[in-house]
């Protein structure tokens, strides 16, 4: 059975498992929530369902705070179709929803959501201002008729991470160029969107063109500066994917520059202006730094190159 998206105004009658929160990335750690909601809703033969938000509850209340995010909202809702989940219930978060007590919230699951167990990851926290404590979402819930129960955890062993698996977490790694290690804590290797923009032409004078990109959505997080070795997919053409290297810096050897993020896609040939190209993010090369001249500059774009190939992406 496909994964119902559950529309604005649509109630649940069946009884259901369910489990809230943002799922930023739908990451190791929701994935371990999710996987335990389908098997306890599959041994009660009840339904499984993800209640989650259409924007972070925090830009209602922190109105000067803007998120980084993991994943848009159309990728978040592809990657929870994934896990097996029977019901997605997106709740559009209003300044109304923001001041609902965690007593209210649940009394609002049971009636029009139909929820009968609501599980809840090990620092899950929901309601006015989350001020309310796992204990007392116990409490309530004897009072209204939901079981709630509370899961462990998820941990991770990483060269870089000895950590529970958090969205927080996973940001910080990419912040610091792990792109490797946020992979693993994903189960997938972090992407992002850009449409291809004019530029300057600078790689095409090295014999590296490259697409400079525009993100398809500024609230996605963009790693730390440096170059990295790519998976690339041009989505206008649902082509095949590419191996490619990308650079994301204010190219320090030709002077003063805001940051850009350029991908040369290797081996390609092809007008790309206007086109949207997804890039995956395999292995971080090196740092972005200063070449006293453009022949050091070559040098060091084709043992990047190499590198990428032998990555065989």
């Amino acid at each position: 059975m496909e994964t119902l998206l559950l529309k604005d105004n649509q109630q649940v009658t069946n009884p259901c498992v369910a489990t809230i929160g943002m799922f930023d990335g739908v990451h190791k750690g929701h994935r371990f929530v999710l996987s335990h909601v389908c098997d306890y809703a599959k041994q009660q033969g009840l339904k499984s369902m993800v209640i989650t938000f259409d924007c972070h509850p925090r830009e209602m209340v922190q109105t000067d705070w803007k998120p980084l995010l993991l994943t848009t909202n159309d990728e978040r809702m592809r990657l929870l179709a994934e896990t097996g989940i029977d019901y997605v219930k997106v709740l559009h978060f209003t300044p109304e929803m923001s001041v609902l007590s965690a007593h209210d919230f649940m009394v609002m699951m049971k009636e029009q959501l139909g929820v009968k167990v609501l599980l809840m990851g090990y620092d899950n926290r929901f309601g006015h201002n989350r001020q309310d404590t796992f204990e007392d979402d116990v409490r309530y819930g004897k009072k209204i008729g939901i079981e709630v129960e509370s899961l462990p955890p998820l941990t991770s062993n990483l060269l870089s991470l000895t950590s529970h698996i958090s969205s927080s977490v996973i940001r910080r790694l990419l912040t610091e160029g792990k792109v490797k290690d946020a992979a693993l804590c994903l189960s997938y290797p972090y992407s992002m969107k850009g449409k291809v923009v004019k530029g300057e032409h600078i790689g095409t004078e090295l014999g590296y063109p490259t697409a400079n990109l525009l993100p398809s959505d500024s609230r996605k997080l963009i790693p730390a500066p440096g170059v990295y070795a790519v998976r690339c997919q041009l989505l206008m053409a649902n082509s095949q994917q590419l191996t490619g290297m990308m650079n994301i810096g204010t190219r320090p050897t030709f002077g003063v520059h805001a940051q850009t993020l350029e991908v040369h896609i290797l081996d390609y040939e092809g007008d790309l202006y206007g086109q949207e190209i997804q890039v995956s993010f395999i292995e971080r090369l090196r740092d972005e730094r200063h070449f006293d001249n453009l022949e050091e500059l070559k040098a060091q774009l084709d043992e990047d190159k190499k590198r990428t190939e032998e990555l065989k992406i």
